[in-house]
């Protein structure tokens, strides 16, 4: 059973000295950041706001499925929305699956022009009830397994809806093209999206007719699942929506905290969301809870009658919004809670990619104070009492919902009375409780916070209520020490990067233990397979853990080191990944990567021994890094075809910067040896490394530059792998390799940045970032850092942050909300081992 997203919500006023400190950012940032985080603990308790403002949309998870938070103030009165966006409140004309499973006629088999418009006859066709799709999707009654299908849906309108609010919402996955009477109103190219909205507009009404009308699709699956379903809806013209936005003033982005600002009517609101993710404490990093802080003052010399509404819904706690949930209010120690989780609590079941979690339960929680009220109840109406009175409706105890349109809004509100010029501020906690964490190696773990059972989530919420304070000064005080060294090590534009990706890059991840009590810090793959603690995503993430908790790149290690170690994986390098998020019982992956994993796990090794000033970590895995090393100097130099990191560009043989992952690898066994006192070893595997080298830039030269693959004249890449050669200063490359790339890559760079190599104008922002370290000076760093900077600032793929992107229209390729971007942090981390 998964414990659904727990959300306590919590006031507590400080004087306006104090306000002041906690509640304005420390740094003004410059950088629009492509989607900005909210809430940010772990890959399922991922909340982001993918817009310029915070009330443009409603709050997502990071697959773009909405987890809505809403926030409203009511000033002398009048309501203002400062967060989200309020549910369209709909009337069905033609259901979806999530109330209806419809039938109509579909075909697999390519039909004849015209298919699309009203008179086509399509009596020839099969019936079958929606959705349709490959087994593994949501709600399927007839399966679609080919790479096609046309679907035609008749209905019928027997008044004029010409002059209503009219919507389309469907779901896809791919390619999805639909037909109103013909015409084409919609075309998403290859993504997937669930339950879309779009307001139909007076053009299109226009094609509506009384007596039968006929919507047609044709979805095309390019790969993986597919999923068709669809549906259309007039709006109700009924009160209970918080129509009066207020107005944002700034939003700045910082390692823990997201700081806004907003003016609603004569006051002015600040919004500060803190995850304290402070990765020397496993515990903070670990415990589900991030905080809301506020705080509203009046603008003018006149006193204010407020209050402050927020709001959520199961829907933080499904996977698909046809999940049947209950809500129900509960007390406990002083404390009363609203608790909203799915009814069949399916622990750790649901594995995949784009997946959320529907185990566990949700909480909204207060103390049980006369200023301070909780409910459950009608989402509009809900609003309603707020909007009228300030307050919220009774109770509706047990609240069963079976869709979207059921679901109850579970709000909180706390009357603040009344507020002049100095202010009055408050906090809020939201938090998850997954009851069990993932499934390792065929048992179920409960995160790292819950210490085996010993501590509850009421105990961590207390906690965490207690140490506000303290928190958020030391969030604070990090983050003002995070920007300063970013911007030493690489100037401004640098840190602002850094900050942008900071929870990003931690909350891939969960922190559990294993049978020994070991940490294992694992990532989930998102938005490119689902995988479970890949190698080459701990690879490219490592710099930022490197430099604050070596701990945590050791967690991502030892599950691969057990793997091999305890006879389940007996090759003579490391596994790819062990399964499928949250299932991690072994590699799903269909293909090996032999030398690249074999290079990631010495050089992490190699890595952590000299952060940590000694290999004693290295010395419990020896001999398995030792099978490893001599795999690399086997097969390293010039490897054989097969695939690598970016293996969305292909297979390829005799790669080259394969290759210097190999040698720099070998060497780092030698140095670690080197600090366990085997000297002799050492010796050999340095010299074994340096000679390698000297062969790899006979192979790999091209005149001004060196070759993507060594048989390739003509060709190039981004040299990335090399730049541990530098940060371990082991001088295994000669410098002139570097200075030449570098040179060479300066003529090449776009708008967007350094493509990748001579094959695509598509680039890896983590390995830019990288190659951007082998730069002899800051000024030639900051000339390839530039662009990058632009392409989180100018892209129009508002997610976090893709690393994979095109370099000419700074579009994301595929990836989203992956670990990687961790890798951001190489400059910093070189910086930091200078001074060792």
């Amino acid at each position: 059973m998964r414990k659904l997203l727990l959300i306590l919500l919590s006031i507590s006023l400080f004087g306006s000295a104090q306000a002041t400190d906690l509640f304005k950012t420390s740094r003004d940032i410059s950088l629009r950041a492509p989607s900005v985080p909210i809430i940010t603990s772990d890959t399922y308790f991922s909340i982001w706001s993918p817009y310029n403002t915070l009330t443009e949309g409603n709050t997502e998870h990071w697959t773009a499925a909405e987890h809505p938070l809403l926030g409203a103030i009511r000033v002398d009165g009048k309501v203002y929305r400062f967060m989200g966006k309020d549910k369209l409140n709909l009337e069905t004309i033609i259901p979806m699956t999530d109330e209806e499973r419809w039938e109509t006629s579909y075909t697999m088999q390519q039909p004849q022009t015209g298919w699309e418009k009203l008179g086509f006859n399509d009596n020839s066709w099969k019936k079958g009830k929606a959705a349709f799709g490959t087994s593994d999707m949501p709600r399927i009654s007839t399966v679609w397994d080919t790479k096609d299908i046309w679907i035609r849906r008749t209905f019928e309108i027997n008044d004029n809806i010409a002059q209503e609010t009219l919507y389309l919402r469907y779901s896809h996955d791919d390619n999805f093209e639909l037909y109103l009477n013909g015409e084409k109103l919609v075309d998403t190219g290859y993504t997937w999206n669930t339950d879309v909205t779009i307001e139909l507009s007076a053009e299109v009404k226009k094609k509506l007719r009384k007596g039968t009308n006929v919507i047609a699709v044709h979805c095309h699956n390019k790969t993986g699942g597919a999923y068709v379903d669809f549906g259309l809806y007039r709006e109700r013209k009924k009160a209970g929506n918080f129509t009066t936005t207020a107005v944002q003033k700034s939003v700045n982005v910082l390692p823990t905290q997201t700081y806004y600002t907003f003016v609603c009517g004569s006051v002015e609101l600040d919004l500060v969301f803190t995850a304290p993710l402070l990765m020397e404490d496993i515990d903070l990093i670990s415990t589900p809870i991030n905080y809301i802080s506020y705080h509203v003052r009046a603008l003018d010399k006149k006193k204010h009658d407020v209050q402050i509404y927020f709001e959520t819904t199961p829907q933080l706690a499904v996977h698909e919004t046809s999940q049947p949930t209950q809500s129900e209010m509960v007390t406990h120690n002083g404390m009363s809670y609203v608790k909203a989780g799915t009814i069949d609590q399916p622990y750790t079941v649901r594995k995949g990619d784009g997946v959320r979690i529907d185990w566990g339960y949700a909480y909204l929680a207060a103390p049980t104070e006369p200023t301070k009220d909780l409910s459950i109840g009608n989402y509009y109406d809900m609003k309603q009492a707020f909007i009228e009175k300030g307050n919220l409706l009774p109770v509706q105890q047990n609240y069963i919902s079976r869709s979207l349109n059921e679901m109850p809004a579970l709000a909180y509100t706390e009357n603040l009375g009344t507020v002049d010029s100095n202010g009055k501020n408050g906090f809020l906690m939201l938090g998850y409780d997954d009851i069990y964490a993932l499934e390792y190696f065929y048992k179920r773990r409960p995160a790292y916070w819950k210490h085996n059972g010993k501590v509850s989530i009421f105990d961590a919420f207390e906690k965490y209520q207690a140490s506000y304070s303290s928190l958020m000064n030391r969030c604070r005080e990090f983050d003002k020490q995070l920007m300063a060294d970013a911007e030493k090590a690489g100037g401004k534009e640098y840190a602002e990067i850094c900050a942008l990706v900071y929870r990003h890059a931690i909350t891939a991840h969960k922190v559990i233990t294993d049978d020994d009590g070991n940490i294992l810090f694992l990532s989930k793959e998102n938005h490119s397979n689902g995988c479970i603690n890949t190698v080459d995503l701990s690879y490219p993430s490592a710099p930022l853990f490197l430099i604050y908790n070596p701990e945590l790149v050791k967690g991502m290690m030892t599950s691969i080191f057990y793997y091999s170690e305890s006879g389940r994986w007996n090759k003579p390098y490391p596994a790819h990944d062990l399964g499928t998020y949250p299932i991690a019982n072994g590699q799903l992956y269909g293909e090996d990567m032999p030398v690249e994993e074999a290079g990631n796990m010495v050089i992490l090794a190699t890595a952590v021994s000299l952060v940590e000033g000694n290999a004693n970590y290295a010395a419990k895995h020896w001999e398995t890094l030792s099978t490893w090393a001599n795999y690399l100097i086997e097969k390293g130099l010039d490897p054989d075809n097969q695939l690598c990191t970016d293996d969305f560009a292909g297979h390829l043989a005799h790669n080259a910067n394969l290759s210097l992952k190999a040698i720099v690898a070998i060497a780092g066994y030698g140095e670690m040896a080197r600090m366990l006192g085997k000297e002799s070893t050492a010796q050999h595997y340095i010299e074994t490394a340096r000679k390698l080298a000297i062969e790899w830039e006979k192979m790999a030269n091209d005149g001004d530059h060196y070759k993507l693959a060594f048989d390739r004249s003509g060709t190039w890449s981004q040299k990335y792998n090399m730049v541990w050669d530098k940060v371990f200063n082991m001088k295994i490359f000669p410098a002139k390799i570097a200075e030449t790339e570098i040179n060479f890559y300066l003529t090449k760079q776009n708008k967007y940045g350094l493509p990748l190599d001579s094959r695509e104008t598509y680039t890896k922002s983590d390995w830019v970032l990288w190659t951007a370290c082998l730069a002899p000076d800051d000024a030639t760093f900051a000339r390839i850092l530039a662009p990058m900077y632009t392409y989180a600032n100018e892209t129009t793929s508002r997610v976090p942050i893709s690393d994979w992107h095109d370099t000419h229209t700074a579009k994301m390729m595929n990836f989203k909300a992956r670990s990687v971007v961790g890798g951001y942090y190489m400059k910093m981390l070189m910086e930091m081992l200078k001074d060792k």
